[in-house]
């Protein structure tokens, strides 16, 4: 590995505050949680000379309720805890298949949804299912909190809208009733360890009509930040989703995404997979 520990700096805080308060003062600190990212950077020789705020030994902030208003995660809440959580697991299954889907069982043990969130992926697994659940994300500097809708979070790549001193505490997901369809869906070089080229997470519910009462669809891998469809989301609002409408929506997913060519894909290919499982699912 190219990181030098003896040029490194660890702090371990006992307290949310003390964690904040050495991320506010302490230029370059970064908080240290799973690692699971962090050490990827660090092998590359990215991290030399860094402190670390390790806050792993905040124990509340891996506690997960569910009650009838929703579920509370907490930031240091691991991708397998999710997976293993009963009451998530039912209510909120695009969750449980995307940390499914997170590296292997190695990174999964470790990685952590705040952690996930905070590192601010395009590619993020877990993202669009939260983007479809309209997930808040609770953020502390210590003495207060705030809440931050979850597209609200970031800010480009690799960037979030959380200033120095701040952490996220939490991840609030509100109760939703039953869809008529949902979807989770990663398109990837390989089914497992890859990042995803696509991922998608789809939440539809229909009137007793046949109608549309309301769609919410999420791709991530597509644009600098994850993105819910609004433009076609709008569209089938209150409408059959006869083979006119559907052609209209799947046309429109173009006015919210913007995918690039990188090494995993090119652009147009990330489109029309897009534009494919959006197809399918209303098709469905």
């Amino acid at each position: 590995m190219r990181g030098d520990a003896g040029a490194a700096t660890l702090i371990r805080p006992r307290s949310a505050a003390e964690a904040c308060g050495l991320l506010a003062r302490t230029p370059g600190a970064i908080a240290l949680a799973g690692g699971t990212d962090a050490m990827v950077a660090w092998n590359a020789g990215g991290l030399a000379g860094r402190t670390f705020v390790d806050i792993s030994a905040l124990r509340p902030w891996s506690r997960i309720r569910v009650n009838a208003h929703g579920a509370w995660i907490g930031a240091l809440t691991t991708h397998t805890a999710i997976l293993g959580h009963a009451a998530l697991r039912r209510g909120y299954p695009l969750l449980a298949a995307a940390c499914a889907t997170v590296g292997g069982v190695q990174i999964q043990n470790r990685g952590t949804l705040g952690g996930n969130i905070a590192n601010a992926s395009p590619a993020g697994d877990t993202f669009p299912p939260l983007a479809a659940y309209d997930a808040v994300v609770v953020v502390t500097d210590g003495p207060t909190r705030r809440e931050v809708p979850f597209l609200g979070v970031f800010a480009g790549v690799k960037r979030t809208t959380l200033v120095p001193g701040e952490l996220i505490e939490a991840v609030r997901v509100p109760a939703l009733r039953r869809p008529s369809r949902q979807l989770f869906r990663k398109v990837g070089t390989r089914a497992a360890q890859a990042i995803s080229k696509t991922v998608a997470a789809g939440l539809l519910w229909l009137r007793r009509d046949g109608t549309v009462d309301e769609l919410r669809f999420a791709l991530g891998s597509v644009a600098p930040t994850v993105r819910r469809l609004r433009a076609a989301e709008a569209f089938v609002r209150g409408k059959r989703l006869d083979r006119e409408t559907i052609q209209e929506a799947v046309r429109l997913v173009a006015d919210d995404v913007s995918p690039i060519d990188d090494v995993r894909s090119t652009a147009a290919y990330r489109l029309a997979v897009s534009r494919n499982l959006l197809a399918g699912f209303l098709s469905r």
